[in-house]
């Protein structure tokens, strides 16, 4: 096959022309990229120039080389050049399509939990009832968890806490009643305190979760009655489930109070009738009445424990499951929808 570096070199020059034209023409990136792979893809026209190498003489071939990559990098210019040309147009397109007077999207907007709103919400009752806030650690001790609040190691309130140990004497705590030692061994009365936070024990149903929120509140002075337990705790519920809610106290046993009462309220599904339509009340099971809160004068075994004279100072304390507090402010039936992190369910309270 004839050819000599004269030819050689004119046909380089024919390609850069040629791809110079073309370049001018393609109006799209991906047109772009079939023009760079046609001239300097593998199989490219340069490539098939290349070939042609090997019939020029050995004094040829080094002016060869040298103008084959001058017409290669004068042609890969031009194509970047056409194509940073195509990707300004385009943005300036997209600009051009752009109304500021459009009115923005609101973005989506988070909510607080249900449970951290009803603790909440239970904290505010409290602390305009002259109460003070405070918090302590998860883990715990066994004295403050139990001995400190009479509960000695055998005895059988201790069992029915179910207890997470994480050693002998360290567990996590079943109840948040071990702020209420704590923060009275480091003041002197009168003091009243509420305590929120996460608790542990071992259950689990549609009632129960190995974890869950409590709140724990007492007042400790001198001649604090078991009327003031009742003024106090009655107009807290009226606050949290209206004015016209009525509050009943039935003996109980705690071994950390005594006497010892629990909390009823009328039932706010059926407003204390017992009754659903025609069906009996699910919640209140027909009674009328819902349990929200255990609560009793302190034992004074508690009072030494922490440094008090139970002579001289007196107290109540309560404590009531927020998540149970939840249920029946929101009608929710199943204690699990609280930890299923399930969206539908949640933004519901936005």
């Amino acid at each position: 096959m004839g050819i000599n570096l004269q030819s050689f070199i004119e046909g380089l020059d024919s390609l850069a022309l040629e791809c110079s034209e073309l370049r001018g023409q393609v109006c799209s990136l991906k047109d772009l990229e079939e023009l760079r792979i046609k001239y300097l893809g593998r199989k490219g026209a340069i490539a098939e120039m290349m070939v042609n190498l090997r019939n020029l003489s050995n004094e040829d071939k080094p002016a060869a080389g040298q103008k084959a990559n001058e017409v290669k990098t004068a042609i890969a210019g031009q194509l970047d050049s056409r194509e940073a040309e195509l990707k300004a147009a385009q943005a300036q397109e997209k600009l051009s399509r752009f109304d500021p007077t459009i009115p923005g999207r609101k973005p989506s907007e988070g909510s607080l939990h249900p449970v951290t709103l009803v603790m909440d919400e239970i904290c505010d009752v409290f602390v305009g009832l002259g109460f003070e806030v405070v918090s302590g650690p998860e883990v715990e001790n066994d004295w403050y968890n139990f001995e400190a609040l009479n509960i000695p190691p055998d005895h059988p309130a201790r069992d029915m806490q179910d207890t997470l140990y994480v050693s002998d004497n360290i567990l996590l705590r079943t109840h948040t009643s071990p702020l209420q030692v704590r923060t009275m061994t480091q003041r002197k009365p009168p003091v009243a305190a509420i305590a929120p936070g996460k608790v542990y024990r071992r259950d689990s149903d549609i009632t129960h979760t190995p974890m869950f929120h409590q709140i724990e509140g007492f007042l400790a002075d001198t001649n604090v009655s078991m009327a003031d337990l009742r003024g106090t705790l009655t107009a807290a519920v009226q606050q949290l489930f209206g004015a016209g809610t009525k509050v009943r106290f039935r003996p109980s046993f705690f071994p950390f109070t005594e006497p010892s009462a629990e909390a009823d309220i009328s039932c706010v599904m059926c407003g204390g009738t017992g009754k659903d339509g025609n069906n009996t009340c699910r919640v209140c099971k027909g009674t009328g009445w819902v349990e929200v809160l255990g609560c009793g004068m302190i034992d004074p075994n508690v009072f030494k424990s922490c440094g008090y004279d139970p002579e001289v100072v007196t107290g109540f304390a309560f404590g009531m499951g927020i998540e149970r507090i939840a249920m029946l402010k929101y009608g929710i039936g199943d204690l699990r929808m609280f930890f299923d992190n399930d969206v539908r369910f949640l933004e519901q309270f936005s």
